[in-house]
């Protein structure tokens, strides 16, 4: 099927989601979780496929997150499940104004409409998008990177068995048959059919959407984010949030990149996060990360010397670019003129410092002694998430089911005029 013509049958099938009642959506949800279990072995036979064709075309860290088990099938199913326990944001009346001619005036939410996806391999996007469109009433088109095309297939055709049972057009969740470029351009400009294009990926595809995007697009994902290790900082607590931040999963958006260590702690410090970050690792039979040092820095500890791009880069790898500062204003500085707006850390006993970090910080999520890693729809409570915000209209973070909605005025009266 060509992409016009799957996005010609979204927007035949949003009416049907965007009217659905919250009964009708939450079955379907649980049809569309129960479908999943039930295809595990169909969803991971297509994701060996995609594994085998992608070996050596990507890196260990991008394989992770291709790769599905039947613990992350699991994990899909009761993502899904965990929407259904959340209010229907569809159909809130978010302010009502009585007028003094006794007109009655509702600011009501109301689905986005059609949201299209471009989003590269990880395949739990797919179940996460489409369950998130269905929860808050829209219909969704998915567009898989080609690593990941066929454990796309699978999961979008077992949602899709839960969708037809529930009584849902099966076309409320679809997927692109077509993963060339030429597939991302058209839904970039398929005005009148898409209301609102999210792409999840590198800074390539976002500056691809924000240069060709004719329909309205939220930049989301590209993720350069810092931890400023602040002079009063706790040692050790500074490691284990660089250490987490860091390795837990580095091929995620919010995943540190970037390590901003006070001068005055430089000197004890830096041994320090070598030996946790380098030298255990290795010891442990980990991937030991690569430091890529500034001037100050590298007359501190051994490392790679940083280059001109180390401080602007998403390495999504066991990869840190580090850099000596001389106080939060010169941490705060480096920040807003490198990062990506997604999520900021500072580590500190200084209630002043704090206060000046998190006032000038710039960014979707400010931490104070809290590792990035929880800039994510669930462990914000929204459920799972569409993506990571980092503009500032009409989403900003983690973005949930609220942020898929929009809002129109009903008013009500008993025959006023004007």
């Amino acid at each position: 099927m060509t992409t016009k013509e799957i996005l010609e049958q979204a927007k035949k099938a949003k009416s049907a989601i965007n009217a659905a009642d919250e009964q009708t959506k939450n079955r379907a949800l649980e049809l569309m979780a129960e479908h999943l279990e039930a295809s595990a072995e169909q969803i991971l036979s297509a994701n060996q496929e995609d594994m085998e064709q992608a070996k050596g075309k990507i890196s260990d860290v991008m394989l992770d997150r291709l790769l599905l088990t039947e613990d992350r099938i699991a994990g899909m199913a009761q993502g899904i499940r965990e929407l259904i326990d959340l209010p229907d944001p569809a159909g809130k009346i978010l302010k009502s104004i009585t007028r003094p001619n006794g007109m009655v005036i509702e600011k009501t939410a109301i689905p986005l409409g059609v949201i299209a996806i471009i989003y590269e391999s990880r395949p739990n996007v797919t179940s996460d998008a489409a369950a998130l469109c269905i929860k808050s009433g829209n219909a969704c088109v998915l567009r898989s990177g080609k690593e990941a095309w066929k454990s796309a297939r699978a999961v979008v055709d077992a949602m899709q068995k839960g969708l037809k049972e529930a009584g849902l057009p099966k076309s409320c969740v679809s997927l692109i048959e077509d993963t060339t470029r030429a597939s991302s351009t058209e839904l970039m400009k398929a005005v009148g059919y898409v209301d609102l294009l999210i792409p999840r990926g590198g800074a390539g595809l976002i500056q691809a959407c924000v240069d060709q995007a004719k329909v309205p697009c939220i930049q989301t994902g590209t993720g350069i984010c810092h931890v400023y290790v602040d002079s009063t900082a706790k040692p050790e607590m500074a490691l284990n949030i660089i250490e987490n931040a860091k390795t837990s999963r580095p091929s995620v958006c919010n995943a540190e990149e970037v390590c901003l260590v006070h001068k005055d702690i430089a000197d004890t410090f830096l041994p320090m996060l070598k030996k946790r970050l380098v030298d255990d690792r290795e010891a442990a039979g980990k991937v030991p990360v690569e430091l890529r040092l500034c001037e100050r820095a590298a007359a501190v500890i051994d490392g790679t010397p940083a280059g001109e791009k180390d401080f602007d880069t998403e390495f999504l790898d066991y990869i840190l670019a580090v850099k000596v500062v001389d106080s939060v204003e010169d941490a705060v500085a480096h920040i807003a003129a490198h990062s990506s707006g997604h999520s900021e850390a500072i580590v500190t006993e200084s209630e002043d410092a704090a206060e000046y970090f998190t006032k000038r910080v710039d960014s979707a999520a400010v931490y104070v002694n809290v590792t990035t890693r929880f800039t994510d729809g669930g462990e914000f409570g929204l459920g799972c998430e569409m993506g990571i915000s980092t503009q500032k209209l009409h989403a900003r973070g983690p973005m949930g089911l609220e942020e898929l909605c929009s809002y129109k005025y009903i008013i009500r009266g008993n025959g006023q005029i004007r």
